[in-house]
């Protein structure tokens, strides 16, 4: 398949500014296309991942992408999307969200690529020499204001009479505008990709970049990441999915995905992975077939996570998720157990209560409130149900000590297969 029929096999094509003038431009050999980052926060997210993805597939078919980082757009804000108008950034705080965008965006796409390197551009370079009165006699001439307020990003914000839209993000397309007018100019990109919510600015660049140099450049619109339910996609019952792990942990980031609603897993296989057709219609037909065995989500969330966190990270996350399953615990780190924390309840126990002979194990069972009194608790220690640090408790008489700490703070005891309780010391 070429680019554009990969495209829309993967429900990444909504819509295009010429589907059949870009197809021949494509069949003629290598294009220069950007897609733009604004630096909101110090991380991109989950919903970032489908552009930037979209840039990895183009450099993969052999052409050129660039990754904008919104330095100058950023202090303004899209409005593009949002009933609200953004706080306003402070120096300080956006060029510290600029740094840390940049090198998340220098992660998914190849930099020394013999033939087509990507290329990293941040808009302030060129904006900061820019007067505004050259921005609007240069710029802001070539656009009347019926033209801005047909664009639906803009009209949907004038017609809430309660939020209106400022001056300030208002001007936002026009400055959108310049830097695919700047591109086209500077480094000859005829493309622009970017989410639905886009269009308006989109079409905007093709506009001046055919007022101010001739010349003809496409618009590509990828539709929007959401659920099966019309939600967005990206987002937890705890907040956005962030790619930085301090924000969203690699154990946190690969069960967001392995939790996924079986209605969007194929959906998700073809747009935030990089696997073959034919593997992804051989999981569907596996999550058909045998949707328990949920290997489709698997795959989703190890495809993703490697090419977030790396394959490290992915194995910790994976060996993490299959503690809560009986899973062996020999080697796990500490940071990887500690994600399981949030999973499962815990318990506090004095440390004086492991030291010398230690507390009975039917005593802990009862304080961890897996056994409702002693008796019960010889039983299921009987009965081969009860675990301790996902190890099958042999003996009623066991004692537990400090020795049988882990990381010399925890104690992860289960009855049954998934009934888990974290003692934790101190």
């Amino acid at each position: 398949m070429n680019i554009l029929d990969e495209l829309r096999w993967r429900g990444l094509f909504a819509d295009c500014t010429d589907t059949e003038a870009l197809a021949a431009r494509l069949a003629t050999g290598p294009t220069t296309l950007y897609c733009g980052f604004d630096p909101t926060a110090d991380t991109l997210h989950v919903g970032n991942l489908v552009p930037l993805f979209c840039l990895r597939r183009f450099q993969l078919a052999g052409h050129i992408p660039i990754a904008l980082a919104g330095g100058a757009t950023g202090m303004i804000g899209d409005p593009s999307g949002r009933s609200a108008e953004r706080n306003l950034l402070t120096p300080e705080v956006l060029q510290h969200n600029i740094a840390s965008i940049k090198g998340q965006l220098a992660r998914f796409l190849d930099f020394e690529a013999p033939g087509n390197p990507a290329r990293l551009v941040d808009n302030f370079d060129w904006f900061s020499p820019i007067s505004y009165l050259e921005f609007l006699r240069d710029v802001g001439k070539h656009f009347t204001v019926n033209w801005m307020v047909a664009k639906e990003s803009v009209r949907a914000r004038m017609e809430d009479r309660d939020n209106g839209i400022s001056y300030t993000e208002f001007s936002y397309m026009l400055l959108q505008a310049y830097d695919f007018y700047h591109l086209r100019k500077e480094l000859s990109c005829e493309l622009q990709i970017g989410a639905t919510d886009q269009w308006g600015n989109i079409t905007a660049g093709s506009e001046l970049c055919r007022r101010k140099l001739g010349a003809t450049v496409w618009g590509l619109t990828l539709p929007l990441l959401t659920k099966a339910d019309g939600t967005k996609y990206g987002k937890s019952a705890s907040g956005a999915v962030w790619l930085d792990p301090k924000r969203t942990s690699p154990y946190r980031f690969y069960q967001f995905f392995v939790q996924s609603d079986d209605r969007d897993v194929v959906k998700l296989l073809k747009v935030l992975t990089f696997l073959p057709q034919e593997e992804i219609a051989a999981l569907e037909q596996d999550l058909a077939a045998n949707p328990g065995a949920r290997s489709a989500h698997k795959a989703l969330a190890k495809a993703v996570t490697d090419l977030v966190h790396g394959e490290h990270a992915t194995q910790e996350a994976i060996r993490a998720s299959e503690i809560l399953f009986g899973g062996d615990l020999a080697g796990i780190g500490e940071a990887t157990f500690g994600e399981l924390l949030g999973e499962v309840p815990t318990r506090p126990l004095e440390p004086a209560r492991l030291e010398g002979a230690g507390i009975s194990i039917t005593e802990l069972l009862v304080h961890a409130g897996l056994s409702g009194s002693k008796g019960q608790a010889r039983t299921d220690v009987q009965g081969g149900g009860a675990y301790m640090n996902n190890i099958k408790i042999g003996e009623v008489q066991r004692m537990v000590t400090s020795a049988d700490l882990l990381f010399g703070k925890h104690l992860l005891l289960r009855k049954g297969k998934r009934n888990y309780v974290v003692v934790s010391v101190g």
